[in-house]
């Protein structure tokens, strides 16, 4: 497959980049995807949530009620989880949600990611992204010269830009990344992915295609 490349003003430069098949071009494997975005989620989990449980209510243990005869359950304590303001039944505790993945399956679900936002015609290619400062509005103009402003944008930089990572930051739908933080939530999170010759290169050399 080939893009044309365009420059930040969204004129066609009358280049064009080639996108290896096997990187841009496989069938979609949608499970994989789906359980890449789940370990992504997953991982980003705090996991902190408590509630107390019958034996961390601070009160008396001395039994409040007749065992029977009360016309309702056994009463017990004040601390019962029958009672308002007793200990909570099989309440939440602090816990990891991470787990594994192969890392074939991980990289099949990323190549499928992209080969998907290829074949939806969602991947651009930019000749250069260079602001001389980190400037917002700049970064707007470019975005509306792409055509790209009202959506959800991914820029996959090959190394750190930095002025184009501060001018991004405050703009609501756009992601700066660089080749080696490239991951399927991100990928799957955006409506466009846009590159540089030199990203895509790295990417291609990331998967060894």
């Amino acid at each position: 497959m080939e893009l044309k490349i365009l420059n930040i003003k969204g004129e066609d430069t009358g280049k064009k980049v080639s996108l290896n098949d096997a990187v841009f071009g496989i069938e979609p494997n949608d499970h994989a995807i789906y359980l890449d975005v789940k370990q992504f989620l997953a991982n980003n989990r705090q996991g902190t949530h408590k509630s107390k449980q019958r034996s961390e209510i601070a009160g008396s243990t001395r039994k409040l009620g007749r065992q029977k005869g009360g016309g309702g359950a056994r009463p017990g304590d004040i601390k019962s989880p029958v009672r308002v303001g007793g200990g909570r039944i099989f309440g939440p505790v602090p816990r990891s949600y991470r787990f594994k993945l192969n890392k074939k399956l991980k990289q099949l679900a990323r190549r499928s990611a992209l080969s998907l936002r290829a074949q939806q015609e969602q991947i651009l290619v930019l000749d250069a992204v260079q602001f001389e400062a980190p400037k917002t509005k700049v970064f707007v103009e470019m975005q509306k010269a792409l055509n790209i402003a009202d959506k959800k944008a991914l820029f996959v930089m090959p190394t750190f830009n930095e002025n184009l990572f501060l001018a991004a930051r405050n703009v609501e739908k756009a992601n700066v990344i660089n080749v080696n933080e490239l991951n399927t939530y991100a990928i799957m999170n955006s409506n466009v992915v846009v590159l540089l010759p030199e990203s895509v290169k790295a990417i291609e050399e990331m998967f060894n295609a």
